[in-house]
Parts: C-alpha cells; structure tokens; sequence
C-alpha cells in the first residue's frame, strides 16, 4: 500500500511537469513574436484661400500683416463656408472688407485605415485685397484640388483649372505653361502660378491657383499690396505600414559571416523589403538542387530548453519511481 501511494504521485507530477513544459514552450514563442513597430496614423489637410499679405499704409511707415484662411480643416474634418471678412487698423477707418464671396467653398481632408484624402472646391469666386474694394484681385469660375495618399500605392495629386480667369479687371486665358502674369498700368501686377502639384514615395500636394501679388491702389490709406494668395489647397501623407519584428527580420536575412563594403551596405537599407527577401532565399546549386540550410532561428533556445526540462522530468520520475520499488 504504502509503495503504491509513493508510485502514483511520482508519476503524476512527471506528467505534470512535462505538460506544463509543453505548454509554456509555444506560450513563450507566442509571447516573443506578437512585439510589432506600427507606422504613424498619416495625416490630411485642405484649405480653399490662404493670404500672406503685408499691407502698406499712407500714413504709416509700419506694413500691416494680412493672413486669414477660409475653410483650412485637418482630417477628419469638412467645412463649408461662401464667406470671409477681415478687418485691419488703418484701413477704410477698421471697417470690416470682403477678402471672399463665392457660391460653392468646401473643404473636406480625411483618414481611414491605410488611406488619407484631401480636397478643395471653389466656385463663382471673387477675391479682394486692402485698397481695391471695388476692383476684383481675380474672378474665377471653378477650381479643384484633391491629393489621395494610399500606404503601399503611389500617392496623387491633381488640380483642375477653367480655360480664363479675371485678374484686376482683365480677361485672362490660362496657359498650360505654370506662370502667367497680367500688369495693370496704375494698379498693379500679379503672376499666377498655375495647377502645382508635387508628390513623394508617401505625401501629395495640390494647388489649384497661387498668386503673386503687388498692387498699388492709393485708395483707402492703402499704399502698397505685397504678398500671396493661394487657392484650393489639399495635402496628405500616407499612413505608415508595420515593421517586422526583430526576430523574423533576422531569420529572413541570415549572417553569411561577410561584411558588405560601407556603400553596399547603404544601397541594401533602402531596398524595400521583397528585394531582401529574394536575396534571402537559399541559393542554387549547378544541378538546380536547394543546398541545404544550416544553423538555427529564433525559436531554437526555446526547443532546446523545452527539451532539457523533458529530460530532468523523466530523471526526476525514474529516481523516485526506484526508490519507492527497494522501499
């Protein structure tokens, strides 16, 4: 009886001990690859007008600055305004001036999962500066921008444009060729940049219409008009795709025991990541067999201790179980 109760424990706790090896082995291989670097959210903004004007008075010798924006939203946000006045000190007494009166003036940027847009309208539009309330800067009939910014895909960005524009007063035909300038005897110039889209390998931007102005009306104690006047504004970047971890980055890559020369080296870290994995691949051999591959990856200290504590359990039961036998 008594070698019995002595037997049964013995082997209970080496079955024991080993399911428990057993299960902490893929719980610790588990634990050790689910550590992965998440990219950044990517961002989107759009705006229909911005100014950076610098307003000179007649009876001044300081410039007054003139920065206002309609419609400028980051994502997730959309605005629709047709609307917006400005006052400046010095100019036709404080009184509030129409800088923007259009019919249609939204502005929408968004981000969704791998994906962040931007885009701007503006239709019927009218655009005024300090000193000239009367006279148009420019008058337009339509005008877009859209930047799309995709993790993984060639970001884009685009700008539509009607084929003529009003500036001070005079009928312009739009050009394909990016810059057209109009000069008004008395008044001023304006050099309009036309359609300016860059993108990267992650952002986009787009500008339908940018304005380069210096005007000189004299009226309303305004002396001069310096500055730009951008329109239909939308840029994006995209989201950041994750890394791999450590671990499997290693393993793709295995050490070959040889040191590549500093601008191999450098050429090789900004290959995306399929071309690292097609040189990682095991090579050829003249008959067209895979060598064989040797040495271990990251789970290997985890067999190999998994395996040890297998091993002293068993020890660990046939001692007792002998013992309890002579007892």
């Amino acid at each position: 009886m008594n070698s019995i109760n002595f037997r049964m424990p013995a082997r209970r706790w080496a079955v024991v001990a080993a399911a428990t090896v057993l299960a902490a082995g893929p719980a610790a291989l588990a634990g050790a690859g689910s550590a992965h670097a998440t990219g950044d959210e990517g961002s989107a903004s759009a705006a229909v007008l911005r100014t950076g004007l610098d307003v000179a008075l007649l009876n001044k010798s300081v410039q007054a600055p003139l920065a206002v924006s309609l419609n400028a939203v980051e994502a997730p946000e959309s605005a629709r305004k047709t609307a917006l006045t400005a006052t400046l000190d010095g100019v036709d007494g404080g009184k509030p001036f129409s800088v923007l009166r259009a019919e249609v003036a939204d502005a929408q940027a968004t981000v969704e999962g791998a994906r962040a847009e931007a885009s701007t309208t503006l239709a019927k539009a009218r655009v005024h500066v300090p000193g000239l309330p009367l006279l148009s800067l420019i008058e337009l009939e339509k005008v877009t921008s859209k930047a799309v910014c995709e993790a993984g895909r060639t970001p884009l960005a685009s700008a539509t444009l009607p084929g003529s524009v009003t500036v001070l007063g005079k009928r312009v035909t739009l050009t394909s060729n990016g810059t057209t300038e109009v000069r008004v005897p008395g008044v001023g110039e304006v050099r309009l940049e036309l359609s300016k889209t860059e993108t990267t390998s992650r952002t986009a931007a787009a500008t339908a219409l940018r304005l380069q102005v210096a005007v000189n009306p004299a009226k309303l104690n305004v002396a001069e008009v310096d500055g730009t006047v951008t329109l239909a504004e939308a840029k994006c970047e995209a989201p950041g795709t994750a890394e791999a971890p450590a671990g499997e980055q290693e393993a793709a890559a295995p050490d070959t025991g040889e040191k590549a020369a500093p601008g191999k080296q450098e050429a090789e870290d900004v290959r995306p990541q399929g071309a690292r994995a097609e040189e990682a691949a095991p090579e050829k051999g003249k008959d067209g067999a895979n060598l064989a591959e040797t040495g271990g990856d990251s789970t290997t200290p985890y067999i190999a201790g998994g395996a040890v504590a297998l091993l002293a359990a068993g020890g660990a039961a046939v001692a007792i179980s002998r013992r309890s036998r002579r007892t």
